[in-house]
């Protein structure tokens, strides 16, 4: 039987491509972080796009071999297309160079390769991608500074026992139980990165000590599933967890019934939504800091932004907070230098 001999050249797809975005969905599947369809789809096309880019270079693009410059010939070629099927706007550009970002981070992950920086790179480069969601109407998230965030957790800390002089060590003695209440409140926005919703619904059964470092601390949260969220568990910061364990302590001394671990009245009363709001504006208001509305999201905020300061992957952090990755696309616009982590 005589060769068959094709009319166009033949390539491999690009090794590794396809295989290291399949386990980056399967994971983002399994933690919950991706659960819509339509998302799902939106990946695909995106990464099958690019795939087709890698696939058509001589030699053909891998996920070991991109670099700046592959980078920069793909965006180049994609933004001098016509075809508005085929263009790709800043915003557009940025969305696909986090998706090939988080893929590739996963897959160094996965095989404890070292990680490259080639997107980042190839951003700090091109603001007019970097920043193009800035004055979008999804606009980008508040946060505290480094030397605000340090004055809050001093600030907090006060109400609990702490080591070193004798007025330090007794400084907490004179906050009353609501005060403490509302300090561990904040702590847990600030922390944990909690919403005002999951803080006031959180149940002595919450609080995990279990698996810690320090035996009967508490250095994580469960959160149960409220219909739209599927159940996690969030860690906590030490200094949050110190301040937890110690109220956990007087909610049981002054003997406060029910299930609600910060309850609205000593008769164990949930707290309402204005009750807590008013309680964390005030208490951002006294320890002089910017009180008002959305000031607990700009403390979730400043969590995610610290989280991600210190390298933990955005996969984990958006898995923290209970949303999508894709979420973690507005904060990796403003990081810019290094952050202390609380």
């Amino acid at each position: 039987m005589p060769t068959t001999i094709p009319l166009f050249e033949e390539h491999p797809a690009p090794a590794g491509l396809r295989d290291a975005f399949e386990a980056w969905l399967t994971d983002q599947r399994a933690i919950g972080s991706l659960r819509q369809t339509g998302s799902i789809d939106v990946y695909r096309e995106m990464w099958r796009g690019f795939m087709g880019w890698c696939l058509a270079q001589s030699p053909a693009v891998t996920l070991d071999s991109l670099n700046v410059q592959d980078l920069q010939a793909f965006q180049a070629a994609r933004f001098g297309m016509k075809s508005p099927d085929l263009s790709l706007s800043p915003r557009h550009a940025l969305r696909l160079l986090r998706l090939i970002e988080r893929v590739r981070h996963h897959r160094a992950a996965q095989s404890d390769a070292p990680l490259n920086t080639a997107v980042s790179d190839w951003l700090a480069e091109n603001p007019h991608v970097r920043y193009s969601e800035a004055a979008s109407g999804d606009p980008l998230p508040e946060f505290l500074s480094v030397s605000e965030a340090k004055h809050l957790i001093a600030f907090l800390s006060n109400a609990r026992p702490r080591p070193g002089a004798a007025a330090r060590r007794h400084a907490h003695v004179a906050f009353t139980w609501q005060e403490l209440r509302n300090r561990v409140a904040v702590a847990l926005h600030l922390g944990g990165g909690l919403t005002p919703a999951e803080v006031r619904a959180l149940t002595l059964d919450s609080p995990i000590s279990r698996g810690g470092r320090v035996r009967d601390l508490p250095w994580k949260i469960s959160i149960a599933s409220n219909g739209d969220q599927s159940a996690r568990e969030t860690p906590i910061a030490p200094w949050a967890s110190e301040l937890l364990k110690h109220w956990i302590q007087v909610r049981l001394e002054r003997e406060i019934p029910g299930e609600m671990l910060l309850p609205s009245t000593a008769t164990g009363k949930p707290w309402s939504k204005q009750s807590h709001y008013s309680a964390t504006r005030n208490l951002l208001a006294e320890a002089g800091l910017d009180s008002n509305e959305g000031g607990t999201f700009k403390l979730r905020h400043t969590f995610a932004m610290r989280q991600l300061r210190r390298g933990t992957s955005p996969e984990e952090v958006a898995r923290w907070m209970g949303v999508e990755v894709a979420v973690m696309d507005r904060y990796t616009l403003v990081l810019s230098g290094p952050m202390d982590a609380a």
